[in-house]
C-alpha cells in the first residue's frame, strides 16, 4: 500500500489552554469588563487567567476530572468569561446552560449531560433552586456574585461560595493539552421540537472557529476592539467570540443582566465599544430607543446581527439615522455557529453592496454548502435555484450528543453533511440568501411564499414595529399567510393599508389575507420569533384575526 508524503510540520494540538496561556500573557493587558446597571466592573486578561488558575484547583478539589461536565447557569459577566476558559483548559467540558428553557428542559438538559458541577450567578437561584432536587448528577453547587446559604439543597449536594472556594487555592495551574479532538465545551439547542439536542465542540473546532471569527471575512475581531457581547454565552458559546477574543485581545464588555434597551445604551455611552454582536429583536428596541432619547453610537464599526433574517429596513435606518453598519451573519448551534457573513465584494458597486449586505453572507473558506430539492436532488448554486441547505466544515457537528452513544435524529446528518432546515440560493460567489425555514415556507398552490420576505416587508412599514407570517390551512390553495402584526405605539393602521403598501413588491396571489394585529410576538429563549405559538393561539381560535379578500382559483 503507497503512503503519501507526509509533512515536515510539528504535528501539537489545537487548544483552547493554549489560547488562555497567551490570553494572560500576550494580551494580559486585555479586559473583561461587567456591567452593574450603574458602571463597570473590570478584570484584565492577565487577571482572569490567574482567577482561572484557582478555579481550576478548586473544580479539582471537588472531584471534577477531564471529560466531566461543568454547567453554567449565569449571565454575561467576569465570573463566567472565568469559567468559560478554566473548564475547558483543565480539560473538563464547558456546559453553559440555557436559562430562558422551560424548566423540564433544563432539568432534562442538565441530566442528559450529566453535570457534576453546577456555577450559579446569585441573582438567579430563585430560578435555579427549584430545579436542583431534580438534577440527578449534580454533586456541587457554586455560588458567584450572591449568598451561598441563600440556596437550599437537597441531600447529598454541596454549595460553596465563589469567592471563598477560590480564595483558598493557588493561581497558578498547569493547563494540560489534550487531545484537540475532546469535548471542550458544549451546548444545547433551544428544543423547539422534542427535547433539546446536545452539541459537543471540540478545541479543535474552537480553535479553528476562533481563527474564522479573527478573519476579515469573518467578523474581523482584533485587539483594537472594544466588543459588546450581548449574544449570551449559552447560544453557541456567544458565537465564539469570547475564544477568539483570546486568540487576538479583543476586549469584551459584558453586560449582566442589564439587557432592555436603556441600559445597553447606557453602557455603550460608558465604554464606547467598536463591536457589538446581538439577535434582531435587541437591535429592533435599541432603534427605538435612540428615537426617544438620540445619542452618538457611531463608536461602532460594526454590528453582527444573526439568529433570525436581519430586516433590512433596520438596517437602513441603522445606516442613515446612526451612521452604523449592520451585517448579517448565518449560523446554528451546529455551527459553532459561524457559517457566512455579509461581507460584500470589494468591487461590488453600492447598489450591489446593499444586495449582498441582505443576504445571509459568504461562506467561510472552511464551511462546504449544497442546496437539495425535495427529491434529493442537489441544485446548482446560480443566485436563483431553491432548495435546502446542507453545510460540513471542520466546526460544524457531524452528530448529536448522546451519553450512551445511541443515534440521535440521524436524519439531521446526510452523507456527512448536516441538514440545517433552511431553504434558500446561493450565488455562484458563494453568498447564501435564505427564504425560510423548511418548516416555516408557505406552499400555496403549488408554489412557494417566503415568509422571512413578508415579514421583511411588512416591518418596513413605518406603522410596524413587529411582525411574523405563519402559513394557515388553505381548502383551495393548500395553505396561504397570515401576518401577525404590532403595530408602534400610537398608531392606528388597518390591515388593508398594510396590505395595499406590499402590492408594489409580491405578485397578487401572494398577497395575505389574513392578518392578526398583537401585542407582541412570542419569542423563543435565544430571542428568534417562536412560529409555534402563533400557530398555536390561531389552531386554538385565539387570534382575532381580520379577513381579507383572497385569491380566487383559476
Amino acid at each position: 500500500m503507497m503512503v503519501g508524503m507526509l509533512s515536515t510540520m510539528q504535528d501539537e494540538p489545537l487548544s483552547l489552554a493554549t489560547l488562555l496561556r497567551h490570553a494572560m500573557t500576550a494580551k494580559a493587558d486585555s479586559e473583561v469588563v461587567t456591567w452593574t446597571g450603574s458602571e463597570a466592573r473590570r478584570m484584565t486578561f492577565g487577571e482572569m487567567g490567574r482567577r482561572a488558575g484557582q478555579l481550576a484547583h478548586a473544580l479539582r478539589a471537588l472531584g471534577v476530572e477531564q471529560t466531566d461536565r461543568v454547567g453554567t447557569f449565569m449571565w454575561n459577566n467576569n465570573e463566567h468569561f472565568v469559567a468559560y476558559n478554566a473548564i475547558p483548559a483543565m480539560g473538563s467540558v464547558l456546559h453553559a446552560l440555557n436559562i430562558r428553557l422551560f424548566p423540564e428542559q433544563l432539568t432534562f438538559v442538565a441530566n442528559h449531560a450529566e453535570d457534576k458541577v453546577v456555577i450559579v450567578d446569585g441573582s438567579l437561584l430563585p430560578l435555579f433552586g427549584p430545579l436542583l432536587p431534580g438534577l440527578t448528577s449534580v454533586k456541587h453547587v457554586i455560588v458567584a456574585n450572591g449568598d451561598a446559604s441563600a440556596l437550599e439543597a437537597p441531600a447529598g449536594v454541596s454549595v460553596h461560595s465563589w469567592d471563598e472556594l477560590l480564595a483558598a487555592q493557588p493561581e497558578e495551574f498547569d493547563f494540560p493539552v489534550v487531545d484537540e479532538r475532546m469535548a471542550a465545551a458544549m451546548c444545547y439547542t433551544s428544543g423547539t421540537t422534542g427535547d433539546p439536542k446536545g452539541v459537543a465542540y471540540s478545541h479543535r473546532s474552537s480553535v479553528l472557529h476562533s481563527m474564522q471569527v479573527c478573519t476579515t471575512d469573518g467578523m474581523a475581531l482584533s485587539e483594537r476592539d472594544d466588543a459588546l457581547v450581548i449574544v449570551p454565552m449559552f447560544h453557541a458559546n456567544a458565537w465564539g467570540i469570547p475564544y477568539a477574543a483570546l486568540m487576538c485581545g479583543a476586549s469584551l464588555l459584558m453586560p449582566d443582566r442589564f439587557l432592555q434597551p436603556e441600559p445597553i445604551l447606557a453602557m455603550m455611552a460608558a465604554e464606547k465599544p467598536t463591536f457589538a454582536a446581538a439577535v434582531p429583536t435587541i437591535w429592533t428596541g435599541v432603534l427605538g430607543q435612540l428615537a426617544a432619547n438620540p445619542q452618538d453610537i457611531t463608536h461602532l464599526r460594526e454590528v453582527i446581527v444573526g439568529g433570525s433574517a436581519v430586516p433590512p429596513s433596520m438596517m437602513k435606518a441603522f445606516d442613515d439615522e446612526q451612521g452604523v453598519r449592520v451585517l448579517h451573519a448565518w449560523g446554528m448551534t451546529e455551527t459553532s455557529p459561524l457559517g457566512s457573513v455579509a461581507h460584500p465584494p470589494a468591487r461590488a458597486t453600492a447598489e450591489e453592496a446593499w444586495d449582498y449586505r441582505i443576504s445571509q453572507g459568504q461562506f467561510a473558506a472552511s464551511v462546504q454548502a449544497r442546496l437539495l430539492d425535495d427529491d434529493g436532488n442537489v441544485v446548482p448554486h446560480d443566485g436563483e435555484s431553491l432548495g435546502e441547505l446542507e453545510v460540513k466544515g471542520p466546526w460544524i457537528a457531524g452528530s448529536y450528543y448522546s451519553p450512551d452513544d445511541t443515534e440521535v435524529e440521524p436524519e439531521k446528518f446526510h452523507d456527512g453533511w448536516l441538514r440545517t432546515g433552511d431553504v434558500g440560493r446561493i450565488t455562484p460567489n458563494g453568498y447564501l440568501t435564505l427564504v425560510d425555514r423548511s418548516k416555516d415556507v408557505i406552499k400555496s398552490g403549488g408554489e412557494w411564499i417566503s415568509s422571512v420576505d413578508l415579514e421583511n416587508a411588512v416591518m418596513s412599514h413605518p406603522d410596524v414595529l413587529e411582525a411574523a407570517v405563519i402559513g394557515v390551512p388553505d381548502d383551495a390553495w393548500d395553505e396561504r399567510p397570515l401576518v401577525a402584526v404590532v403595530l408602534n405605539e400610537g398608531v392606528d393602521a388597518d390591515a388593508e393599508g398594510l396590505r395595499a403598501a406590499l402590492s408594489d413588491r409580491f405578485a397578487k396571489w401572494q398577497l395575505p389575507e389574513h392578518w392578526a394585529f398583537i401585542d407582541e410576538v412570542p419569542k423563543t429563549s435565544v430571542g428568534k420569533f417562536d412560529k409555534k405559538v402563533i400557530r398555536a393561539r390561531y389552531a386554538d381560535g385565539a387570534l382575532d384575526v381580520v379577513e381579507l379578500e383572497g385569491p380566487h382559483p383559476n
